[in-house]
């Protein structure tokens, strides 16, 4: 009997081919394992479904004879396999191996190295500080209100900058206006930037050591901080989690950071993965024993140190078109995307009163089990509540809200808010 082929790794990146000459599915590795892309001609997309453990060659062949229309189909069936297998995308001793390497050279590399400099940021230091100098010129749609109580966070996007430049630049300008006024010594505070994980564990915080570098320096991370939070969270928290490797959230708040604070700014990066198991309940993130731990852990660590913590949330919104699995193009502003806007406001109404609860009832309130607890597919969800779990007294201010193509079918919505508390 013929062995079964192995699954096609559940983690990739499968979207429709960008290059109009080579039509296909393009699949790519989010996790950089393997640096590999590929683009699987029509033709040979649709036997991407015979790698599920179960099937084997044989029937690999017979869907794509029924696809191709030809009796012959060994040849291109083995060059499926064989291209799968070399750019490390299906589950096997390949992947096993590229996935060892990687987490073993993160493990023992002293510093987090810049994973988008180049393509989300200028990689030289006088042209990133150029850029973002620019970016921070322009104005926002809405100014802070002048001070009454001090300023504890700032939600910012974590889009590609150049997509989201408005409310970065409403976002940082708050954080820079207090700067300005010397509120409270922001200077010397330590950042936590909690940061969507796209990748990592659900219901679990993902944690380094590493300070982060980039093209202005290297910043301090703040050891003792992470070491508080894991012994907290205990198996909630996972250090060195490799994610943060690959993972753009926080990188993109960091070198905001640096170019207001200087290389040397200490921080403290967590990544907030997804609430699955009590939402998937229809009960609340904390609903599910790990994710409370994680959620009180941070708590227990805001209570303690107080004052002495920023928070920065790298965070987007709703996620709306062909990219994320919808059936219909969507464009920004347009169609059902003003519906869209309107229930994005809705949720940040709640955030601004520090309705955490009311916030979360919103992202749930339309789940399917086909489309999952949150039909808006708010990848900021996790952090925001994580937020407002652990500094309940916080208030916030829209600033500025936007959505974004972030191709001709796809729609990526985001904003900035400014947190007193």
């Amino acid at each position: 009997m013929a062995s079964p082929l192995p699954r096609l790794r559940p983690d990739l990146d499968i979207m429709p081919s960008p290059v109009a000459e080579q039509p296909g599915l393009l699949v790519r590795d989010p996790f950089h394992y393997s640096e590999a892309t590929l683009i699987i001609p029509p033709g040979l997309a649709r036997g991407l479904g015979c790698f599920d453990g179960e099937n084997t060659e044989l029937d690999l062949r017979a869907v794509l004879a029924r696809r191709l229309g030809r009796v012959d189909v060994s040849e291109p069936a083995r060059h499926l396999v064989t291209a799968l297998h070399d750019a490390g995308f299906l589950d096997d001793e390949k992947f096993a191996e590229l996935r060892e390497q990687r987490h073993t050279a993160f493990a023992a590399a002293p510093t987090r190295t810049p994973a988008h400099a180049g393509s989300g940021y200028p990689d030289e230091p006088a042209p990133l500080a150029t850029t973002l100098t620019e970016y921070l010129s322009r104005t926002p749609t809405k100014r802070p209100p002048a001070k009454k109580r001090p300023l504890v966070g700032i939600a910012a996007p974590h889009v590609s900058p150049e997509g989201g430049v408005a409310s970065y630049a409403a976002a940082y300008r708050a954080l820079s206006g207090a700067r300005e006024d010397r509120d409270d010594g922001l200077a010397e505070r330590t950042f936590v930037i909690l940061g969507t994980s796209h990748y990592g564990a659900p219901d679990r915080l993902g944690l380094t050591r590493k300070p982060f570098e980039t093209p202005f320096g290297v910043t301090q991370t703040d050891a003792r901080l992470v070491d508080a939070l894991a012994r907290d969270a205990g198996d909630a928290a996972l250090v060195e989690d490799y994610c943060h490797a690959v993972e753009h959230s926080i990188e993109f708040q960091v070198v905001f950071l640096q170019h207001l604070f200087g290389p040397r700014v200490r921080i403290l990066p967590v990544l907030c993965g997804a609430f699955v198991e009590g939402p998937a309940a229809g009960k609340p993130p904390e609903a599910n024993d790990t994710a409370a731990r994680a959620l009180d852990a941070l708590a227990s660590l805001a209570a303690r140190e107080g004052d002495r913590l920023f928070f920065v949330l790298g965070v987007d919104m709703a996620h709306v078109g062909r990219r994320y699995g919808d059936a219909a193009a969507a464009r920004a502003d347009e169609g059902e995307l003003v519906e869209v806007a309107a229930r994005d406001r809705g949720r940040i109404a709640s955030l601004e009163a520090g309705d955490a609860e009311g916030f979360w009832e919103q992202v749930r309130e339309r789940g399917t089990p086909e489309r999952g607890y949150d039909d808006l597919k708010w990848c900021g969800s996790a952090p925001f509540y994580a937020f407002h779990k652990a500094v309940p007294a916080a208030r916030g201010q829209l600033l500025h809200y936007e959505q974004w193509n972030i191709d001709d079918a796809s729609v990526v919505s985001f904003g900035a808010i400014a947190y007193r508390g």
